[in-house]
């Protein structure tokens, strides 16, 4: 029987040892900060936020590009001879790095590309879907673990709250005007990831304590969500008050496996210090 490896983009910002506990294989997508190109997963956050303190500047971020998947891919096959590659990646819609996977692929008859149309947690949901449907059966078919995968792609569901509208208004996503008048009204608008874009549902008022709370009980009220797993996500300088919490809902609301996901360099990159996120499967 063939060994079934599973792969991600570090986009997914899954965890350094749950990836390394379930043979999970992560590509770097790319930070670039002060005409320099970083992976991403080597450089700190901590660094992208005093870049932004010093310059009011935020780094760009591109996408794992068709040589380095094809690198990654032969690498994976080299470590792994004869094994069956299936690749589930951040969502095509905000990245070129899923075509680039298609491209890199052409030659290979045994890597099967799944576009997740999602990212961070809601990225690594399905990742870690996909890891426990092949540890509870490591002989399942190929073919059928992808069709499993695929129907859970779209039942991945992602929500976050931005710290503060800062980082988002230095890279052109909010006008300047929108941000003063958010900032005024203490707003902070939600984000959800909607056929694989992001977007603004809806509109929280109050303190970062306040919002989280709001997203979280509006959200597990939304969704008929699987209890077996909930991906709670924070960027770097989110209070530890607000994720005890958020903890003590969740617990409330009878979710067995809680994991908390920092945000990587990347997501950072777009997100900003201080922010809130979740992310879970509908059964």
């Amino acid at each position: 029987m063939r060994k079934i490896i599973i792969s991600t983009e570090s986009g997914a910002d899954l965890p350094s040892e749950l990836a390394e506990k379930h043979g999970v294989q992560v590509v770097p997508m790319h930070v670039i900060m002060d005409g320099k190109d970083y992976l991403d997963g080597a450089l700190p956050v901590r660094d992208i936020f005093d870049y932004y303190d010093r310059t009011k500047k935020i780094p760009s971020t591109t996408a794992t590009n068709i040589h380095e998947y094809h690198q990654f891919f032969n690498k994976v096959k080299e470590d792994f001879p004869d094994c069956f590659i299936i690749h589930i990646g951040y969502t095509s819609k905000a990245s070129s790095s899923f075509q680039n996977a298609i491209n890199a692929t052409a030659e290979f008859d045994d890597v099967t590309l799944i576009d997740a149309l999602n990212v961070t947690g809601g990225l690594a949901a399905i990742v870690m879907y996909a890891v426990t449907l092949l540890e509870k059966e490591p002989t399942i078919d190929p073919a059928h673990l992808v069709e499993k995968i695929e129907s859970k792609v779209p039942k991945s569901r992602l929500s976050f709250v931005p710290g503060n509208l800062d980082f988002l208004r230095a890279g052109g996503r909010v006008s300047n005007a929108a941000y003063l008048g958010a900032a005024l009204l203490k707003i902070k608008p939600r984000i959800d990831l909607l056929d694989g874009k992001l977007v603004s549902t809806k509109k929280y008022r109050g303190n970062m304590s306040a919002v989280s709370e709001k997203l979280m009980r509006d959200y597990l009220n939304e969704y008929n969500l699987d209890r077996e797993q909930l991906y709670l996500l924070y960027s770097l300088g989110l209070d530890e008050g607000i994720k005890h919490q958020i903890n003590e809902i969740a617990k409330e609301n009878g979710f067995n496996n809680i994991r908390w996901i920092q945000a990587g360099a990347m997501i950072s990159t777009h997100a900003g210090p201080g922010g809130f996120g979740i992310a879970g499967l509908e059964l």
